[in-house]
């Protein structure tokens, strides 16, 4: 055990830690060293698994390097998930040797870490296969939302928004979505647009029961991905208007269909007592 607290204070020196003294380290010194609290060692000592062994000039208790180095083993064997009973049992055993105790650590960390890694890659193809946001496949999406959708859209999104509590809830609700969910919205969302695309034509006020029905339904619609309260919605409307994809995509249905659906946004938001144009995302 000698040779081994000697090789951990050299350890601690090359990391410029203070060297163990003569007397040893107190109680507080020696949790700072070690990463633990002192609460924890003070119930170490009292069960016996770690004792400080040496004692100042003044009687006060202090850690050696052969405590410090038990200390070491211990933590190690602690993350493996070992009973601290057990570990006292393991390190106590008079017919294993220090580096016994270095070997059986190094080969269960060992079968850790491929456990470890086993639940990495399992967590990385969850990853993967929720990466979109869908458990849809390339094809499957162009079959549902039309020839003209492309699924970069949705990398382009998560670059954008990636980082947004909105996308966080879009993740784990569209996670959740079969392609028979997915065709419902898709037949939602063809419905609205072509409704709204026929008021806009017919020349339906904002303002009007009918407009904010239909601003009712369209942040029905936002509210399937991620919450929209109407001062989300307002942004959004916002958002139409500023952005020429959006403004190219509704226009394509009806002409003026952009600015039309972000008044009726608007109008509706108002009648809740919000104020678009100082709407905020949050």
């Amino acid at each position: 055990m000698q040779s081994d607290a000697h090789e951990w204070e050299s350890a601690l020196r090359a990391e410029g830690a203070e060297p163990i003294g003569p007397e040893g380290l107190t109680v507080g010194r020696t949790a700072a060293l070690v990463g633990v609290s002192v609460k924890t060692l003070h119930h170490w000592d009292a069960i016996e698994l770690v004792r400080p062994s040496g004692r100042t000039w003044a009687g006060y208790r202090v850690y050696s390097g052969d405590d410090v180095a038990r200390i070491h083993r211990v933590l190690v064997y602690r993350e493996l998930g070992i009973p601290l009973a057990d570990i006292g049992r393991i390190l106590d055993d008079p017919d294993t040797r220090a580096r016994d105790h270095l070997r059986r650590q190094r080969s269960q960390l060992v079968e850790r870490i491929s456990r470890l890694q086993k639940m990495v890659d399992a967590v990385d193809r969850m990853l993967e296969a929720s990466k979109t946001g869908m458990r849809l496949t390339p094809e499957q999406q162009v079959e549902i939302f039309g020839a003209d959708w492309q699924p970069a859209w949705v990398d382009e999104a998560e670059e954008r928004w990636g980082e947004s509590a909105q996308w966080a809830q879009y993740a784990e609700r569209a996670a959740d979505m079969t392609p028979e969910d997915w065709k419902r919205v898709a037949a939602a969302t063809d419905a609205l647009n072509a409704d709204l695309a026929a008021a806009c034509r017919a020349g339906v006020a904002p303002g009007s029961a009918e407009a904010n029905a239909l601003a009712e339904r369209h942040r029905a619609l936002i509210s399937t991905y991620f919450d929209c309260p109407h001062a989300r919605q307002a942004c959004i409307g916002r958002l139409y208007v500023s952005e020429p994809g959006y403004a190219e995509y509704y226009d394509a249905l009806a002409p003026g269909l952009t600015i039309w659906l972000r008044d009726i946004i608007f109008a509706n938001a108002e009648t809740h007592g919000v104020d678009p144009e100082s709407a905020t995302w949050e």
